[in-house]
């Protein structure tokens, strides 16, 4: 083939793939993007995300779950006043619940503190409460004689791990990640809509339009392309 003709085609297909670039860059809708980023920000404004909160609520119900197994247990073993008088004036290590709801106390005013109030994103308070929670509940289960109380004995113990471990695990794997990821979505959507800024938007179509070739470069062309095909006769 003719190298003057293979640049031609080149250069032909070089402004068509820019056009279609630009085409592209132009296709990016501001306001969609500007949508989206209101979208995020008025997640910011809300001052906590949607798992969070949920998060939030789970400790909640640690707490009264706990607090009505408690109670439930002093009306069984002989009346609240009588049992909440034993357990709490009277307290001892070996027999009393009581110090398995002052763990759950502790449990909520740490993590809503942590994680509602200061809206830490960090793993550390959430360590700190399971940590004491299944050393306390370990030493007590080993010491104390809990077992030979009945099935509160088994029930408030075990309870009690099980939800500092589910705390544990729906902040690290659940709360945490998300809003990692909503935040690297937010920067995503910022730089682009940064990005669409600066392209000016006035372009049209129009402005990329290319003239028609005229008659005599196409009849050239052909020309050129019958003598490049045409064999050579040697003498």
């Amino acid at each position: 083939m003719n190298p003057l003709q293979e640049d031609m085609e080149n250069a032909l297909t070089g402004s068509q793939s820019s056009h279609a670039s630009l085409r592209d860059v132009h296709s990016i809708n501001p306001s969609h993007l500007m949508a989206r980023i209101e979208s995020y920000e008025g997640r910011e404004k809300k001052g906590i995300s949607d798992v969070r909160r949920t998060f939030c609520l789970f400790v909640t119900f640690d707490l009264l779950f706990v607090t009505l197994l408690w109670i439930i247990e002093l009306n069984v073993n002989g009346g609240i006043e009588n049992t909440l008088e034993r357990e709490v004036v009277q307290y001892d290590y070996y027999s009393s619940y009581f110090d398995i709801f002052l763990l759950a106390v502790f449990r909520f005013k740490v993590l809503i503190l942590a994680y509602a109030v200061c809206r830490l994103r960090h793993w550390w308070a959430i360590a700190l409460t399971t940590a004491v929670t299944s050393a306390f509940l370990l030493a007590k289960v080993i010491l104390s004689k809990l077992f030979s109380q009945g099935a509160f004995g088994y029930v408030l113990p075990i309870i009690s791990f099980l939800l500092a471990w589910i705390e544990t695990w729906f902040l690290d794997f659940k709360v945490l990640p998300q809003e990692a990821e909503e935040e690297n979505r937010l920067l995503i959507v910022q730089d682009a809509s940064e990005r669409a800024a600066l392209i000016p938007g006035g372009l049209s179509d129009g402005q990329f339009y290319s003239p028609p070739e005229s008659e005599a470069a196409v009849e050239g062309m052909d020309e050129k392309r019958k003598k490049s095909k045409s064999p050579k006769i040697k003498c």
